[in-house]
């Protein structure tokens, strides 16, 4: 079973940038690709963006290519998403997920493992 952990949310001012980590149990991240997501009150859960498998490819949701960067350290097998000129509109609870050997795409029902959430409120 994978763990995941989250942290590093937390308040900031519009225009301002944060940091997320997710910390895994994972041997090798290799084996997993692995996703952000976000879920605002009464909203459903939204893609954020995702790095592949092995390979390493990474992918976004429109809403926050050339604001947000996913990257991974295999040394510490820990995720990261860095975000920048953060909008109000950022706001919500930030998820890691993982799926083992397949690119799952943007769909929260293909990733098999999921953290228990970290909470980022953008606000001045």
């Amino acid at each position: 079973q994978l763990q995941l952990v989250e942290s590093g949310g937390g308040l900031v001012q519009p225009g301002g940038s944060l940091k997320l980590s997710c910390a895994t149990s994972a041997l090798t991240l290799d084996y997993y690709s692995i996703g952000w997501f976000r879920q605002a009150p009464g909203k459903e859960r939204e893609f954020v963006a995702l790095i592949r498998w092995n390979a390493g490819t990474t992918y976004y949701a429109d809403s926050v290519k050339g604001r947000f960067t996913i990257s991974r350290d295999n040394a510490k097998n820990t995720m990261y998403l860095q975000m920048i000129n953060l909008k109000p509109e950022d706001s919500a609870v930030y998820y890691c997920a993982a799926a083992p050997f397949v690119l799952p795409g943007s769909r929260p029902q293909r990733y098999d493992y999921w953290g228990q959430g970290t909470r980022v409120t953008v606000s001045s």
